[in-house]
């Protein structure tokens, strides 16, 4: 600015207003052509998303995801979800109760092996959060005309709705997954009326089986029936097996209303007839799904801290007594020994102790580490099983195409070898094991259910239901049980349903005669 000055040395405004217009307009000028290539840069942009989004579908599609909901997609992983739920509280729970084992100490006056059952039980919410699975399976199987799948997921829904009725009496059933339809509280079924369902669903699931078909989708973890050869499934044939296997479990389980259910009349009709209903015939039948150990697959027990494993609990004597006496191999399959002046040994602890009692930190014995790997824990329904359900049975005079002592045998010795158990040649001659023929028939029945009970092993809560139904094994009452406190015969419900469904529930009461874990179900009354 000092050069626009006029004569006298001052600032000359006429030419400065000047100046400043031009030096304005030439800015607003080199704005504009910025602005103009801003838009022009972002316009090209749009141009070059626009062109890029016509083949975006293509460009962006993950071939290793499925682009449609599948039976074998919902299969795969609801097979392990129930299976690990399961599993998990046969140790938590059953073992407890059972007196397979005991915590280290309880000092509180509480817990399973007191017979203190608390309302809930962690398997009610899981498995009605699956059930929605199942329900999906059948619809989507049924649309595309896949009976397979749609048999598979009827075994497995007897099987979980089986375990929850035995565990509560009448549960939601009918109604218990129709959220969609709006009805968030469903109402209760009777036992009896889920039973009767159940049963015709195992029929309706051994009718749908096709032998000659593959799994079109896959999914199938238990038995890998996902391919067909030479014309035969063989994964299809086992399920046929294991769907009729599972109807004479409950066919046994609640043949005490024999008449009310046609129980004898379809005992007989699967024993009779082989080919229609055929069942589990050697280990290579048994439902156990092997866990493959990759991810996701891993034996739930995988990563279980020691502490939670084996240092906290301790097999019982009553469990390990029995197994000690007759030298029983599959002790060494389950059971860590503890070393005792240099000499390895099997002890227990007693179950439902005072609670001033509190056991030494690895002076007991208890599970081996070995099983938190072992691919074999994934257990729905074994080969043992059947043969134990074949022997009670013929005990009671029907056709099973053998004796009870015939049975019994093949009950223990398919246990072993499921548990890769070397069995002595003399082992089912040893005193105490061997089947007395020359018995009362509530005697032989308690042999029988005596081996089911090692049979059971980490099988959810099957010992348990029948103790309740026979009641056998006979098991000793610790000195920390309260004289008021008796074996308990259910679980009380959730208490959280008393605001989501209290109707519901309220009604299931009601007709049960209570809620509290001395009231029998259906099928124990």
């Amino acid at each position: 600015m000092n050069g626009i000055k006029n004569s006298r040395g001052h600032l000359d405004t006429r030419a400065f207003n000047v100046v400043n217009i031009i030096l304005n307009n030439v800015l607003k000028s080199l704005k504009m052509k910025i602005l103009t290539k801003r838009i022009c840069a972002f316009l090209l942009i749009i141009v070059m998303l626009g062109a890029c989004t016509e083949d975006f579908e293509e460009v962006n599609n993950d071939p290793n995801r499925p682009k449609e909901i599948t039976p074998g997609v919902v299969l795969e992983q609801l097979q392990y979800r129930m299976l690990t739920a399961s599993l998990t509280r046969a140790r938590s729970f059953t073992h407890n109760l059972m007196q397979v084992d005991a915590p280290r100490s309880s000092t509180n006056g509480g817990g399973v092996h007191r017979y203190i059952i608390t309302p809930g039980e962690p398997l009610w919410e899981t498995f009605y959060l699956l059930f929605n699975d199942l329900e999906d399976i059948i619809s989507i199987a049924e649309d595309l005309e896949e009976d397979n799948y749609k048999a598979i997921a009827l075994v497995y829904k007897a099987w979980a709705y089986s375990i929850l009725t035995d565990l509560y009496g009448d549960i939601p059933y009918s109604e218990a997954t129709k959220a969609i339809d709006g009805n968030f509280s469903p109402s209760f079924d009777t036992q009896k009326d889920i039973y009767i369902d159940l049963l015709n669903n195992l029929e309706l699931a051994n009718s749908l089986f096709d032998e000659t078909k593959a799994l079109t989708f896959q999914g199938d973890l238990l038995y890998d029936a996902n391919r067909a050869s030479g014309g035969r499934n063989e994964g299809i044939v086992k399920w046929k097996k294991f769907g009729n296997s599972l109807r004479l479990r409950l066919l046994l389980r609640i043949s005490k209303r024999d008449g009310e259910v046609p129980v004898s009349e379809q005992i007989n009709a699967i024993l009779s007839n082989p080919t229609n209903y055929p069942v589990f015939e050697s280990n290579t039948d048994e439902a156990i799904l092997r866990f493959p150990g990759t991810f996701p697959y891993f034996n739930p027990y995988f990563n279980a801290r020691t502490l939670e494993w084996r240092d906290g609990t301790y097999f019982t004597h009553y469990f390990l007594d029995s197994l000690n006496a007759f030298e029983d191999p599959r002790r060494e399959v389950w059971v860590r020994p503890i070393e005792e002046n240099g000499e390895l040994i099997y002890r227990g602890i007693e179950s439902g102790y005072l609670v001033t009692t509190e056991y030494n930190v690895g002076a007991n014995s208890s599970y081996r580490d070995e099983l938190k790997t072992d691919p074999k824990l994934g257990i729905m329904m074994t080969y043992a099983e059947l043969e134990f359900i074949k022997a009670e049975l013929a005990l009671k005079g029907f056709a099973t195409g053998g004796t009870a002592k015939a049975h019994y045998d093949a009950g223990i010795t398919a246990s072993m070898v499921q548990w890769e158990a070397d069995m002595p040649n003399d082992f089912l001659q040893r005193d105490g094991v061997a089947f007395n023929e020359s018995a009362s028939e509530d005697a032989q029945l308690e042999q029988i259910i005596q081996q089911k009970y090692y049979a059971y092993v980490f099988v959810d809560y099957q010992t348990w239901f029948e103790k309740r139904r026979t009641g056998y094994p006979v098991l000793p009452r610790g000195a920390g049980i309260l004289p008021e406190s008796n074996f308990p015969s259910r679980v009380p419900y959730p208490t959280y349903l008393q605001s989501l469904n209290p109707k519901g529930l309220q009604e299931a009461v009601s007709r049960i005669g209570g809620d509290n874990s001395d009231i029998k179900v259906w099928w124990d009354k």
